[in-house]
């Protein structure tokens, strides 16, 4: 095996720097005993107290996570759904582009269109326009993740199970969705994680009392920003790897019993 020549092993060291360097700042700074973000004076946990006390933060997590939760369990039904249709019953071209344009076309222009959607309807803007708004992007990262996964799987296993006697439910229920299962909880965790810090339609669909994490997040960088912010961040952080790790580990564990 020939060895890897000294340049790009530095261009790889400096990618992961590029990648990691201010996830790591934040980190570190989270523990910054004093108020100033930027300046590191002393080590102290003062903002993690801070805040586990702060209402109006914590209010604004919980409705972030309501949203996350909610939008991506909507956006699996979906867009699982929606996958199985285009793979097994109705193939077109067409319809699979028009699936996914809702992750592609820009969040401004889908802000600006649920916004005017909304009012045209009357609905009220508040929790349940911003979780329609978030199912509509998160739903076309689930069809374009399950669409891939059937796109690779053998058909004569469903057919194989109908031809034994299995009805179209049983057949789905025993084969076609331990199938799926890998890229259905892999475009779930997507949906979720993109949810998380969505700021763009948010700021569109959003009420007065249903501002979400990412939108406090914003108006106290510009006005009043202090290292718990930070501490936020890390949190979130652990959290999404946390995440992160079980999903990879069950689906390369399902991943193995498919084989």
């Amino acid at each position: 095996m020939r060895p890897t020549p000294l340049v790009f092993k530095v261009i790889t060291v400096a990618a992961f720097i590029f990648l990691y360097l201010p996830i790591i700042t934040l980190i570190v700074m989270s523990f910054n005993g004093g108020r100033n973000p930027y300046v590191m004076e002393g080590v102290s946990l003062q903002w993690y107290r801070e805040l586990v006390t702060d209402g109006e933060l914590i209010a604004a997590l919980e409705q972030t996570l309501i949203v996350a939760t909610v939008s991506s369990l909507i956006a699996v039904v979906v867009g699982t759904a929606l996958a199985v249709g285009l793979a097994r019953t109705t193939r077109s071209r067409s319809l699979e582009i028009v699936s996914v344009v809702p992750a592609v076309i820009p969040d401004v222009v889908q802000g600006i269109g649920l916004a005017a959607m909304f009012t045209l309807l009357a609905v009220p803007l508040g929790l349940t326009t911003v979780i329609a708004g978030h199912t509509v992007f998160a739903t076309a990262f689930v069809v374009s993740a399950v669409r891939a996964r059937l796109a690779t799987s053998d058909p004569s296993l469903e057919e194989a199970s109908r031809d034994l006697g299995a009805g179209t439910f049983t057949t789905y229920l025993r084969i076609t969705t331990p199938i799926m299962a890998p890229a259905i909880v892999a475009g779930g965790l997507l949906a979720f994680t993109l949810s998380l810090d969505e700021y763009v339609i948010a700021s569109f669909t959003s009420g007065s009392t249903s501002a979400t994490l990412p939108i406090l997040v914003y108006s106290r960088v510009r006005f009043n920003l202090t290292p718990e912010i930070n501490a936020l961040g890390t949190l979130l952080i652990v959290v999404s790897l946390v995440a992160l790790v079980i999903g990879a580990r069950w689906i390369g564990r399902r991943g193995k019993v498919s084989a």
